[in-house]
């Protein structure tokens, strides 16, 4: 390496932002394309975007409306969760919603939005409509493996709150069953007086291991934090056998660190490297609300392929 290309490595390495990066955005959501970071969170009547080249200014740059609510209808309450995908040339953003007439868990579901411009912040968006899950549920989110395109969500099952798959025929449409691959059969998956497993978010590791992260417990409890589920390579992820769970959360609730409910988080790459976002409260007993802040920091790799996930903290942390 030149003395050059070694002080670029140096300056790089050198990035910090401070964490939260916002004083409030639940259910964070960032992905990268040609040095562009752009931010989504959940905003309950509308769906927006933050556009920066830089995530520790991210408080600078505007949010961009780009869909609001309708007056009524099925996708008039409750926007949340939204996460935004480059598919084929193609923007979309997955986002949950319900139905401001009855407002409640029977009536959720994930409705996804088009762009064809190649800058999300232009162009239109046309409204794909409501993906035909089996079940009613929340938080959707696409993934890759072994060259099919997926669908995780948190469907409603009963008294809990299930994570599933289904293969895609198009980024709007599934094709086929939905297999139930998790379920909240752990102590700490039942914290808050539910039992819910939600928000999955998808991490491939450098040697194609798959990965599922998800929230567990409900999000008013202190408890609320992140476990992980992993698939061998060449697995088929429709398969629930092909998933093992981790025994405990990945990412909890650090009261040295004041981080508190860490949860609903989102993977990205940058500069090469694996980061996670995701939100958490500054104090205990804050709840389920406007106070859950965004935080980022770097997801590290063992030598055989192991994510390994940072102590959830405020404060400096290398930027991406």
């Amino acid at each position: 390496m030149s003395v050059l290309a070694a002080l670029a490595v140096a300056g790089a390495e050198e990035r910090t932002l401070v964490n939260p990066i916002l004083p409030s955005g639940a259910d964070p959501w960032v992905v990268e394309a040609n040095g562009t970071f752009y931010f989504m969170a959940t905003r309950g009547d509308r769906l927006a975007i933050r556009a920066t080249r830089d995530l520790a200014r991210l408080a600078a740059a505007p949010e961009q409306v780009v869909w609001r609510a309708p007056a009524s209808g099925p996708n008039s309450a409750s926007i949340w969760a939204p996460e935004l995908h480059r598919i084929d040339g193609r923007w979309f953003i997955y986002y949950t919603a319900s139905d401001k007439a009855a407002d409640d868990d029977a009536h959720r579901g994930i409705w996804v939005l088009e762009n064809r411009s190649p800058d999300p912040l232009k162009g239109q968006w046309i409204d794909r409509g409501r993906i035909n899950t089996q079940r009613a549920g929340i938080d959707g989110t696409i993934f890759v493996a072994n060259g099919r395109r997926y669908f995780a969500y948190s469907p409603y099952v009963g008294p809990d709150s299930v994570i599933a798959i289904a293969r895609m025929a198009n980024p709007w449409t599934l094709a086929g069953p939905e297999a139930i691959i998790a379920r909240p059969d752990q102590p700490w998956e039942r914290q808050g007086g539910r039992q819910i497993l939600e928000g999955p978010a998808f991490l491939a590791a450098p040697d194609g291991t798959l990965h599922l992260a998800y929230s567990g417990s409900a999000c008013w409890s202190d408890d609320y934090a992140l476990g992980l589920l992993t698939a061998k390579r060449g697995s088929d992820p429709m398969k629930p056998d092909s998933w093992r769970k981790a025994p405990r959360p990945v990412l909890a609730k650090s009261p040295a660190t004041n981080v508190w409910a860490p949860g609903h988080n989102g993977f990205f790459t940058a500069r090469g490297r694996s980061w996670i976002i995701y939100h958490a409260n500054a104090a205990a007993d804050q709840g389920c609300g406007a106070r859950r802040a965004p935080h980022v920091q770097e997801i590290r790799w063992t030598a055989d392929g192991k994510p390994v996930f940072p102590v959830p903290s405020s404060g400096p942390a290398p930027a991406p």
